[in-house]
This record gives C-alpha cells, sequence and structure tokens, in this order.
C-alpha cells in the first residue's frame, strides 16, 4: 500500500523547482530529499513498482540528479544505499555550491523484508561494530571509488537514522587519510546514558561532570600498563578528525539523537573548567566500552566521536518521537533552526 509520504508531488518540497546551491536551506532539504529516495527506491523494490509506477525517482530527477549506482546488502539484497549524479539541464557540469556527486544512506525499515537486517545493523551500532559488517564495507567501497574517480570537493554524503551512522563512519573513515567529504546527517544515532530526558539541567550536568571523571580516570588505569602517554594519544586521536566539519542535523524530541545536544553543551562546559583533557579522554573511552575492554574484548571507537561538527537543532515541538526521529521534517520551508559550529582546537 502506498503512504502519502512516499509521493513527492503529496508530500515533497514542490517550492524547490529552483534550488540556490549557496542557500543552507536549500542544500538541506535536497540532502535530506535524496535520503528520502533511498527509502523509497527499496519501497519500490519490495512492492515491485517498475516503470511509471515507481515512486523513488522524483526525489532526485526534482533536483537533476540521476540514479549513478545503486547500493545493496549483499545479505538481504535490500537497497541501503544510492549515489546520485548532478546532471543540470543546460551546459556546464557543476554549479556553485552544487555537489557532483552525492552519496545517501537510509535508516532502518520497519515493514518489509528488509527490517530483519536493518535491525541487525542497528545492533552493530550499539555494539560499535558498524565497521564490521559487510554492509558497510560495500559502502566504504563505493565512497573510495567515488573519491578516487572524481575527486573530493564537490562530493556529498547523507543519511537518516542507521544511514546517517553509516555516513558518520563513512566520513570518519576518510578524514583519516585527510579526505574531508561534505556530510549532511540527520538524527545520527547518539548511544550513551539517556541524560537528556532529565528535565533538571544541574542534576544533568553532575552527572556528565561525574562520567566524565570516571571514565578517565578508568581509562588511564585500564591502559597504565601499555605505558604509553595516554593523554597525547587521545590529542592525536582526535586531532586527526577535527577538520572535518559534517552537519548534524536533530531533534530535542529524538531521544536516538538529542544526546548530540548535551554531548557538546558539556565538552564546552568542560573546556571552560580547564577538564578538557579529561572530557576528551571520556569521549573516546565511554564506560561501557572500558568495561568491555576490562572483559578482552574490543567495543570499537564510539560512533558519536566527532571534534568538529556543525549541530542544527530543531526547535519545533514535534506530536510524538515519530514526527521528531522522521526524515520528513528537514525539508520544510519554515523550521525554526538553532546552529551551532563546535571546532575542535
Amino acid at each position: 500500500m502506498t503512504s502519502e509520504r512516499e509521493d513527492f508531488n503529496l508530500s515533497g518540497p514542490l517550492h524547490l523547482n529552483n534550488v540556490d546551491w549557496k542557500n543552507e536551506d536549500h542544500r538541506r532539504s535536497v540532502a535530506a530529499c535524496l535520503v528520502q529516495g533511498v527509502y523509497i527506491l527499496e519501497r519500490d523494490r519490495q512492492d515491485n513498482r517498475r516503470g511509471p509506477q515507481a515512486l523513488a525517482p522524483l526525489w532526485w530527477e526534482f533536483f537533476h540528479f540521476r540514479l549513478h549506482r545503486e547500493l545493496v546488502d549483499d545479505v538481504d539484497q535490500c537497497i541501503f544505499g544510492s549515489i546520485y549524479e548532478f546532471k543540470p539541464p543546460f551546459d556546464g557540469n557543476h554549479l556553485d555550491g552544487s555537489p557532483r556527486y552525492a552519496i545517501a544512506f537510509r535508516g532502518t525499515l520497519t515493514k518489509g523484508d528488509a527490517f530483519l537486517r536493518d535491525l541487525e545493523m542497528d545492533v552493530h551500532i550499539i555494539r560499535n561494530g558498524l565497521h564490521q559488517t559487510s554492509r558497510f564495507e560495500t559502502a566504504i567501497q563505493a565512497v573510495r571509488s567515488t573519491v578516487a574517480t572524481h575527486g573530493s570537493s564537490n562530493i556529498w554524503l547523507a543519511g537518516h537514522s542507521l544511514g546517517a551512522a553509516m555516513a558518520i563512519l563513512a566520513g570518519k573513515t576518510m578524514a583519516k587519510t585527510g579526505i574531508f567529504l561534505e556530510a549532511f546527517l540527520f538524527n545520527p544515532p547518539f548511544l550513551n546514558m539517556p541524560i537528556e530526558r532529565i528535565k533538571d539541567k544541574k542534576v544533568k550536568q553532575g552527572i556528565r561532570i561525574a562520567s566524565s571523571f570516571i571514565a578517565a580516570g578508568l581509562t588511564v588505569a585500564l591502559k597504565a600498563r601499555q605505558k604509553r602517554n595516554i593523554v597525547n594519544t587521545s590529542e592525536d586521536h582526535l586531532a586527526a578528525l577535527s577538520a572535518w566539519f559534517p552537519s548534524l542535523f536533530v531533534h530535542p524530541g529524538d531521544h536516538i539523537c538529542s544526546g548530540y545536544i548535551g554531548y557538546f553543551e558539556h565538552r564546552k562546559q568542560m573546556e571552560a573548567m580547564g577538564a578538557g583533557v579529561v572530557e576528551r579522554l571520556a569521549s573516546q573511552n565511554p564506560i561501557g566500552g572500558l568495561l568491555m575492554n576490562a572483559m578482552g574484548k574490543d567495543s570499537g571507537e564510539p560512533l558519536h566521536l566527532l571534534p568538529s561538527a556543525n549541530l542544527i537543532v530543531n526547535s519545533i515541538p514535534a506530536q510524538d518521537f515519530k514526527q521528531a526521529h522522521g526524515i520528513h521534517q528537514w525539508w520544510q520551508p519554515d523550521l525554526s533552526l538553532q546552529s551551532i559550529a563546535y571546532n575542535y582546537k
């Protein structure tokens, strides 16, 4: 059964018939629609909608992109990502501010035959093991190939929820090699203690400060046997990622991504207190991961470890979690957005 939200003519940003590629609202809206295109592409596949019945193409063709390649999971053959090529309807291959290629990843589909595989990917995120999956291997190979062929200066990464996690991991992987891709990360998962649900600001601040000092202390204690300078290692690792400046789009009513709000605020407060080193150690080594390491299990790098970012918060109250977490909010024309740039130094 076709949902109204799958139909671009019913729920897409029809007002963007003339995109200004220097306008941040326009760029955000287009990136969100390209991610939606991946969702609908997989829904078209599941419902066997082809040719004129397919609903996905208008989500990218409206903005003069063409589908360059589908990214398919090798386990269940579901479509989890797409590579789009920008093809303006006039001479010239590139407009100032526009991407030449955009690589987009969808999030979890709660219905249909992709659900179980998507759920498996969600579990890997919780365990910091997404980098070990064949789906991510397909994704990062696609990113590397696109960059190697076309350069990195005008390639976008975009993703929503699970797809945002995929884009974060791909972006961080490339950043560690000195390649910094423009990224639009919608409702990216932040998996840590659900502190944002606490209403009292002083209580939240106290819990965060205590957690940071505990995590930093455990890090030093557990790794002292390695006889190396943990502080310098932490600084070097963050510095390697610091030049990557992704855009994170979050809603405070979405408990999956709202942790980023407190994460960056707390980091700023710890710097002001003169405890920035403590927080950087704690960020890289959350308590849960340290306990896994103590049991001899590799917890992997925390997905949310982002030294620099442009955090964009949608302050319009949501009716429910579904609305707060939905991709659809990000192409609405009258959003009330608050943007804060966090630049690691």
